[in-house]
């Protein structure tokens, strides 16, 4: 018991500090302290200490002198890798969906499917969105704009090389030419035999599928780089307004209509540019 009230008696103690002109040995000032104080002022410094650590490190360029810590252009790299990384992974599915769509065109398997855009794993909650009357009008009006644009009606199309030549086109149809392209005649006539199916010369959306009394039911397709297909004289026609029809797709069946047929045969046209061109420049029949 003694020697803890000697303990607390020394912590009580008062003690001074003077200061003393080493020249005239004048007393400059003095700190008078007790034990407590003493240990309250330690304390407060060592927390203002380690504060200021903190502050330097979290907030300064200075953690980067702590070895093992990555400095800043580690860290930017690390950043731009994982984006890399990323894209990389999102190529690589559309290179996988886009093998497998030529297998199965390839295979003539159905491929109404492919062109849907790949998901992701991740789950969300359901949203649940309604129309309104504006949205439902503003929908029609872009979608009417925009029907005839290849590329929104196909969002897996890619673009032809601009390099047209005979490998960028299918024949229409197995035939004779009977008639050739020349400045009064603007395509040329193939015969084939009864009921001979006619194929799109290349990707492309239908612009006009009906019947007329000059050239009886004609189908017309828009294609890439300014090109437009025109087949005449058909008995059925297979495709309708706005539909995305793919190379070598039967879009109509030969046929004898219209005022300007003289017997079974198909007419086919093609222009680019709003120029009238002759097919057998382009495609080998």
């Amino acid at each position: 018991m003694a020697v803890t009230d000697k303990k607390e008696n020394k912590l009580k103690d008062k003690y001074r500090l003077i200061i003393y002109n080493d020249n005239s040995l004048k007393e400059v000032g003095f700190l008078r302290l007790t034990g407590f104080n003493l240990l309250w002022i330690i304390g407060l410094v060592t927390v203002l200490l380690v504060s200021l650590v903190f502050v330097l490190i979290a907030y300064t360029s200075i953690r980067e002198l702590i070895p093992g810590y990555p400095d800043s252009s580690f860290r930017r790299s690390m950043v731009e890798n994982a984006i890399r990384l990323d894209s990389l992974e999102n190529e690589m599915r559309i290179r996988d969906q886009h093998f497998e769509n030529l297998h199965k065109i390839i295979s003539g398997q159905d491929t109404s499917d492919t062109n849907e855009v790949v998901q992701t794993n991740l789950k969300s909650k359901a949203v649940s969105f309604t129309k309104s009357v504006k949205d439902s009008e503003f929908r029609k009006q872009i979608e009417a704009e925009e029907q005839f644009n290849i590329s929104m009606a196909n969002p897996g199309y890619q673009k032809q090389n601009s390099d047209v030549n005979y490998n960028l086109f299918f024949s229409p149809i197995p035939g004779i030419v009977t008639q050739t392209y020349n400045t009064s005649h603007y395509g040329i006539d193939l015969v084939a035999k009864a009921n001979e199916v006619v194929k799109s010369v290349l990707d492309g959306t239908v612009i006009f599928s009906t019947w007329t009394i000059e050239t009886g039911y004609t189908i017309t397709v828009q294609h890439e780089n300014n090109f437009i297909s025109i087949y005449k004289h058909n008995s059925e026609l297979l495709k309708k307004v706005g539909t995305f029809v793919h190379a070598g797709e039967v879009i109509a069946i030969i046929g004898n209509s219209g005022e300007f047929s003289s017997g079974p045969h198909l007419h086919f046209e093609l222009w680019q540019n709003g120029q009238p061109v002759n097919p057998e420049e382009y495609i080998k029949f």
